[in-house]
């Protein structure tokens, strides 16, 4: 009877999942790894040196109150900026273990004016009575309002919190001025791949992680990197899921009854059970978004057809609108190749109206091809600069009258106005090219328009100028 409801594991037994297997040799009950590897101190944290150089606020603030600074100054809050997985939420915990430190965890989609309000109420008190400074950890802070923001102010202003802030998004675009003005700001870093694979050695080898019971073999790591993509979190869960695998599948293949002895090999091909697929990082309404489609225009125009076929990928991957990118490549066909190869437009047009037809997957294949074309055609901007300096010019005044010959000559009573008289009709003239002025008089000898000897528009310089000799009478 004492042990009818004993939660205790018979020992020597691993806990089970599902499907029969051990998952790492860990309890169920037990938290993830990548929670048990989060650093308890600075000197933990993979990554981000350029924050973390001695004497440097972020690690001033991570140490002990009479550590790191002195005075009724006290900590300023931060706000930490940067991708998911790169250890905003570590740094937070790191600074909350400082020596009389309280820690107090908000969610913005949680979390309103009354949670924060209560914090601020009690941090105070806390800091009156008992000397104790509250750390408030705020995730995703740009999915609060600009009241939730405001109800910020007060305890970030009179220090009854260190507000420790984390957003994925641009804070100079989701985050009110006030707050940002009463916060350092600290951009984070993406990790690097040694970065990663340093963390799986240690998580591997660490009792809180693995405990030497798996180890993985070179092309497992390399695999566990490249599909992280940066991302610690994602790595360790992987790690761990692989682990889980390894473990099942060695379980399986040993004779009944034995329990090997040396550590199990994580393979590339239990890595690859556990996450077949990469996860791309990208945000359709942020900073990714913006800053993917301008690396793919800018290879286009850079003539880099290997990069601008990743970025589209990259965007197909990750959900973006493929009917935004045909537009896009739109834009780039007139704005970056333009008569250097007037064919570009045509393959764009037809690249977007057929994605509107047969939609995704197969759409990708168009988008493809008109990728290709773009970016190795020719280049010319000739005619995008030619519009921009006309617009410029009118919008400087520089217009002046129709010259009365171009004028509408139709109407009843045009002819005694002067309209349409002595208007040349090119058709009449040799080569269909009329010497008369079109422009009006403040314009009369502007050239916007300059061929580039690139392409097909190269066939253009020497036409255009013969052009202009018979049409300005030169």
């Amino acid at each position: 009877m004492d042990d009818l409801f004993s939660t205790a594991q018979t020992a020597g037994t691993e806990p089970q999942h599902a499907d029969g297997g051990a998952h790492a040799g860990q309890s169920d009950s037990r938290p993830p790894l990548a929670v048990r590897m989060r650093p308890r101190t600075v000197d933990e944290i993979l990554g981000q040196e350029h924050l973390l150089q001695p004497g440097s606020p972020l690690r001033r603030l991570a140490a002990s109150s009479g550590e790191g600074y002195s005075g009724a100054a006290g900590p300023s809050s931060i706000m930490l900026y940067g991708p998911p997985g790169i250890g905003k939420t570590t740094i937070a915990h790191v600074i909350a273990r400082g020596e009389g430190r309280r820690f107090v965890e908000l969610s913005a989609l949680t979390s309103g004016v009354k949670d924060v309000r209560e914090v601020m109420h009690t941090a105070r008190d806390q800091r009156d009575l008992y000397g104790r400074t509250t750390v408030l950890f705020l995730d995703e802070i740009h999915r609060f309002s600009k009241a939730q923001q405001d109800s910020l102010l007060p305890g970030v202003e009179n220090r009854w919190v260190v507000l420790v802030a984390a957003t994925t998004e641009n804070p100079s675009f989701s985050v009110i001025a006030p707050l940002l003005s009463r916060s350092l700001l600290l951009t984070l870093r993406p990790l690097t791949d040694d970065d990663v694979a340093g963390l799986l050695d240690r998580a591997v080898r660490d009792e809180r992680g693995l405990d030497g019971r798996c180890v993985m073999d070179d092309a497992a790591r390399d695999y566990l990197v490249r599909m992280a993509a940066g991302d610690a979190r994602r790595a360790l869960t992987t790690l761990e899921a692989s682990a889980g695998v390894a473990l099942d599948r060695a379980a399986h293949e040993a004779p009944e009854g034995h329990t090997p002895e040396e550590p199990v090999v994580i393979s590339e091909a239990d890595a690859a059970q556990a996450m077949d697929r990469a996860v791309q990082r990208y945000d359709k309404d942020g900073d990714q978004h913006y800053d993917v489609i301008s690396a793919f225009i800018k290879s286009i125009r850079g003539s880099d057809v290997d990069a601008a076929l990743h970025y589209l990928a990259r965007m197909l991957e990750a959900g973006e609108d493929p009917r935004f990118i045909a537009r896009r490549l739109i834009i780039s066909a007139s704005e970056d190749v333009g008569m250097a190869d007037p064919s570009a437009l045509q393959t764009a047009v037809a690249a977007a109206q057929a994605v509107q037809l047969i939609g995704m997957p197969e759409g990708r294949i168009v988008l493809g091809q008109a990728v290709t074309h773009l970016a190795t055609a020719p280049k010319s901007n000739a005619s995008y600069a030619a519009v921009n300096e006309a617009i410029a010019d009118v919008q400087a005044g520089g217009t002046g009258q129709v010259p009365p010959h171009l004028r509408d000559a139709h109407y009843p009573g045009a002819a005694s106005l002067g309209h349409g008289s002595g208007y040349v009709y090119s058709h009449d003239e040799p080569h269909a090219v009329a010497r008369q002025q079109y422009p009006p008089d403040p314009l009369v000898g502007r050239d916007y328009y300059r061929p580039k000897p690139i392409g097909a528009e190269g066939r253009l310089v020497d036409q255009l100028a013969a052009l202009r000799r018979i049409v300005r009478g030169g």
